[in-house]
């Protein structure tokens, strides 16, 4: 389980620089489909907050919401960082 929890988060910590460009570039469809892949992945490993988080991630992108999408990324992090105390 450990394996996977560091996989997981090496791999949002990748996929997060990608969201931000995004959101910079005001590219709804990005953002929505990284944060959908990014979502995916945090449910299959039971992180069930951070998915949630992508969740929201991706109904902003998908709405056009970007400045609602920076926030959610933020508390993205705030989710990752929290996990890396889990993988301990």
């Amino acid at each position: 389980m450990r394996q996977l929890l560091a996989a997981l988060i090496e791999d949002t910590e990748r996929q997060m620089p990608l969201l931000e460009m995004a959101i910079r570039n005001m590219d709804g469809q990005a953002c929505a489909r990284l944060a959908h892949y990014c979502k995916g992945a945090c449910s299959n490993v039971g992180a069930q907050a951070a998915a949630a988080v992508l969740a929201e991630l991706e109904r902003h992108a998908k709405g056009g919401a970007m400045e609602e999408c920076g926030r959610q990324l933020a508390a993205l992090a705030t989710e990752v960082d929290r996990l890396r105390g889990e993988e301990i």
